[in-house]
């Protein structure tokens, strides 16, 4: 990673209170702008860990192409996968402009230095699973994103703009796959909630561990990376998904699950925090699978990128 220029501490001062300046006012901080060093980093680690979740996020659903019903679905999954590439392509551009290459923040995903979303570590164990990703994940990934296209970091913020475009209708697209397949068959409607059981509690988790538990909200929203904390955007989507299940005919495995009229909002129990835990730390059902495919993919592509280098040194 590229170092930041070094100043006195008299500059450092005025530069310092710049920066708290700008955002005070809610405006954006640019690549070339001076920045904290932890500003700098934090970007670095959620950017990447944004980007790595959109390129690892592509495997459980492409598992599927080929077994996709009919042509139709077929084309709209491998359309959603592709979508998934390039959202990474946009983030990795994005935590470039912070002074760390494609390569570097490969390597640190591929060597356990960067983490990716804990949902990724779950299985697709049944096509209405591509529904369900659609709609709960991609819907969770919408209430985490949306907040995003404000964040203090310019590059950051209008990458998200086009990503959160692409999300909703991918959040679309997996609910209307789900409300076909529940006008379908008894076996049809037992496999939707099936997978609805499986996927809701990780949907949950992927807002991250509760406020008080989180070490880096406090300063993301301190310094506008993050504009609302974790419990708060799981709150929103728990009361977002609700009638969304009523109108579809699914249950949510949660029996705390209740209108509170007082709070105007839904109470709701908490998931496993030390499956999270676990997860996170590389022990869930699929990490070694994907950072070993994701590891594979890269190495079996060097001949591309080292071709692309030597073309572009020979033009220039």
């Amino acid at each position: 990673m590229t170092a930041s220029p070094q100043v006195s501490a008299g500059d450092e001062t005025e530069l310092l209170a710049a920066f708290d300046a700008v955002i005070e006012r809610h405006e954006r901080i640019e690549p070339r702008d001076w920045m904290p060093e932890r500003y700098r980093s934090t970007l670095v680690r959620q950017i990447a860990q944004h980007a790595h979740s959109e390129i690892i996020g592509m495997q459980p659903e492409g598992n599927w192409i080929a077994r996709a019903p009919s042509l139709r679905r077929k084309a709209i999954l491998l359309a959603k996968v592709q979508d998934e590439a390039g959202h990474g392509l946009y983030l990795y551009s994005a935590c470039e402009t912070l002074g760390v290459s494609r390569d570097e923040l490969t390597r640190m995903l591929i060597e356990g230095r960067q983490k990716y979303s804990s949902i990724f570590n779950y299985p697709t164990l049944s096509y209405a699973d591509v529904g369900t990703i659609g709609w709960l994940v991609d819907g969770a990934a919408i209430c985490n994103q949306v907040p995003l296209c404000r964040t203090s970091y310019g590059p950051y913020g209008r990458a998200m703009i086009r990503v959160c475009k692409e999300e909703s209708f991918h959040q679309r697209q997996g609910y209307e796959l789900l409300a076909t397949m529940m006008r379908g068959t008894d076996e049809q409607r037992a496999m939707v909630q099936e997978s609805v059981d499986r996927f809701w509690w990780p949907a949950l988790m992927m807002f991250g561990p509760p406020d008080a538990d989180s070490p880096n909200t406090e300063q993301s929203m301190a310094w506008g990376i993050k504009r609302d904390t974790n419990d708060e955007l799981r709150q929103k989507f728990v009361d977002m998904s609700v009638p969304q299940a009523k109108a579809l005919g699914v249950t949510f495995p949660d029996p705390a699950l209740v209108w509170d009229e007082d709070r105007g909002h839904h109470d709701f129990g908490q998931p496993d925090w030390d499956e999270f835990t676990q997860v996170v730390k590389g022990g869930g059902p699929c990490n070694a699978q994907r950072i070993a495919h994701r590891a594979r993919a890269w190495d079996d592509g060097a001949w591309v990128r080292e071709a692309a280098t030597a073309f572009a040194q020979a033009d220039a």
